[in-house]
């Protein structure tokens, strides 16, 4: 998976959560024999340039560097904040730790269209899976932290609303900058992706037959022990 991505983007595995509705550390909770830090932490390091963890806590500096809150207790915002403050690239992809399932080469694809399509307003990128936005799993680049640093300061810590309004404020600059009237979606060209998991259209990717069959997986964050059990089942279709 060589090549210019991996040059441009920063990558963040987002593990600060609480996992209560699991009732232990997600990060650590071994699937097919392998913490779930540890598979997030590898998949990103096929596609990014570096990779660092969003997270206070010690025991996970084993699989990558740490990138603590700047403000805690203000939940996925506040790792946000740190990465953007953090990073050297323009581009950094954020991916929540326990969503195991999402295949490397879906990602890549997903990476090199967004930083392809630039030029063309984009400075946010996320997915919407049957109907709902995944503003967690997305895309952002260095532009955004102004907007996110301004949310903090103001106390407002629901992430898609905020980014919503970063990547339209920003779409519409670039495209009075480019005196462009092409930018045809709301946030920029290459800014909003839609995901279905019933659709049978044929993908560009290579993909595993076993992770065909997990598709309605690849979205999905495992959140409870049912979830985790589940996941056991489909651990044939893990990629790292």
């Amino acid at each position: 998976m060589a090549g210019r991505v991996a040059s441009d983007v920063g990558g963040y595995v987002l593990a600060g959560g609480k996992s209560s509705r699991m009732g232990k550390d997600k990060a650590l909770l071994e699937l097919g024999g392998k913490p779930l830090a540890l598979r997030a932490v590898t998949k990103l390091q096929r596609v990014c340039a570096d990779v660092q963890i969003l997270s206070a806590r010690p025991e996970l500096e084993v699989f990558a560097p740490l990138v603590r809150d700047i403000h805690e207790g203000c939940g996925p915002m506040g790792g946000l904040e740190a990465a953007l403050g953090h990073s050297r690239h323009d581009w950094n992809l954020f991916l929540p730790v326990d969503m195991p399932f999402l295949p490397t080469a879906f990602l890549d694809h997903w990476v090199r269209t967004v930083v392809a399509r630039e030029g063309m307003g984009a400075r946010i990128a996320m997915f919407t899976v049957n109907g709902i936005p995944q503003p967690l799993f997305s895309m952002l680049h260095r532009e955004v932290a102004r907007f996110v640093d301004e949310a903090m300061k103001r106390g407002d810590y629901k992430v898609f609303p905020i980014l919503e309004a970063a990547g339209k404020e920003l779409a519409a600059r670039q495209a009075v900058l480019l005196g462009s009237s092409f930018l045809n979606l709301p946030w920029g060209e290459g800014s909003t992706f839609t995901y279905d998991q019933d659709a049978e259209e044929p993908e560009p990717w290579m993909m595993t037959e076993a992770q065909r069959a997990a598709k309605r997986l690849w979205f999905v964050n495992l959140n409870t022990p049912e979830d985790f059990a589940e996941a056991e089942t489909h651990r044939d279709a893990l990629d790292t």
